[in-house]
């Protein structure tokens, strides 16, 4: 008779188990921010990658509603050649 194999969901991953960890909080709530100034490089600069993409909002903690509005001004911000589009 063949042994059975044990029986694991298909749709996770093998390895350590995921640790839960803290969730992290909208530094724009926090602060009571109502609208992100797009000439406000230094603040925008922690939204951007080494390669000049614009971090998911899994990765900077934002919330929806400014993680949209920084999207938008990182946009303008390049428009307007404050932030380059791809690193050099």
């Amino acid at each position: 008779m063949a042994s059975k194999k044990a029986s694991t969901s298909p749709r996770r991953r093998p390895g350590p188990p995921a640790t839960g960890g803290r969730r992290k909080s909208c530094h724009f709530c926090r602060d009571k921010v109502d609208e992100i100034d797009y000439k406000n490089i230094a603040q925008l600069r922690r939204y951007i990658s080494e390669k000049g993409k614009i971090r998911s909002r899994r990765i900077t903690g934002a919330c929806r509603r400014h993680q949209l509005q920084v999207a938008g001004a990182v946009k303008r911000a390049r428009e307007m050649a404050l932030l380059p589009y791809v690193a050099s």
